[in-house]
């Protein structure tokens, strides 16, 4: 897939499922550089054999790596993405999966001809069924797109979009979802409990129930309407529950303005 080194810089939750997704993969130990600050997450890559240092000048120069994947959180990126200013990578692209990071910020600090792909990816990454969305800058060329399209499938599908502007809605999205999601069935447990059942069965079948739904969902044809008007019989029980949640389109307004609120959030973060 690359002939030259990949460095992943920043190695939290996001940054180690990408790279447990490399290795199951089958790629190389050896043709991964580890750039993580903490001493303590880098003794431990250290101890399963990966190559791993706290700053890119333990790093040999003349490396020469094909792709730099920036995991590091918003407020680290500065110092992350200046360290590798000082260096002439005319040859490398730089993949980000930090939210809030436009393509100019990156171009700013490396250089308006560096090749950059900004991307949002989310949580479900951790166990290989997250989603992430890039947009290539000017500079990448198609090679370089299949590259990152390859180093992030490994932790789930991937999508491009071809106007920056659709990011912040993406954040909004499918960044945010998961947490949506979380909510919706920690609703679930609580309404399950008010209906009389036990704390430790309502929180078994509400998750339960949430994510059996989300993979019927994941490999169906079926639009979710179709899948909701499946479950849902003429004056049954669910109907009735229904009637309540549909009631004055009063969910689709409340996840629209909240999708909105979110989107424009990350307008303001990205400044």
């Amino acid at each position: 897939m690359m002939d030259r080194p990949l460095f992943l810089v920043g190695c939290g939750k996001m940054g180690s499922a990408m790279l447990e997704g490399w290795l199951e993969m089958g790629m190389s130990p050896e043709h991964i550089h580890i750039i993580e600050p903490s001493a303590l997450i880098t003794e431990e890559l250290r101890d399963r054999g990966l190559g791993a240092v706290t700053a890119l000048s333990d790093l040999p120069a003349d490396l020469n790596p094909e792709i730099v994947l920036f995991a590091v959180k918003p407020q680290s990126m500065d110092q992350a993405v200046s360290a590798f200013a000082e260096y002439h990578l005319p040859n490398t692209t730089f993949l980000s999966i930090a939210a809030g990071k436009t393509i100019s910020y990156f171009e700013n600090i490396l250089g308006a001809k560096t090749a950059i792909v900004r991307s949002m990816p989310n949580t479900p990454a951790a166990v290989r069924h997250g989603i992430t969305v890039a947009m290539p800058s000017g500079n990448v060329t198609e090679s370089q797109r299949k590259i990152c399209s390859t180093l992030l499938e490994a932790v789930g599908e991937v999508a491009w979009v071809d106007d920056e502007e659709l990011i912040d809605a993406v954040t909004a999205l499918s960044g945010g979802g998961p947490a949506y999601v979380f909510l919706l069935t920690e609703c679930m447990v609580q309404a399950g409990i008010d209906a009389g059942l036990p704390a430790e069965l309502s929180s078994q079948l509400a998750r339960v129930t949430v994510s059996g739904a989300g993979e019927l969902m994941r490999q169906s044809d079926e639009t979710p309407s179709t899948l909701r008007e499946n479950v849902t019989s003429p004056g049954g029980t669910t109907a009735e529950a229904l009637k309540v949640l549909m009631a004055n389109d009063a969910w689709q307004s409340l996840m629209t303005r909240a999708i909105s609120a979110a989107a424009a959030r990350s307008k303001e973060l990205a400044g």
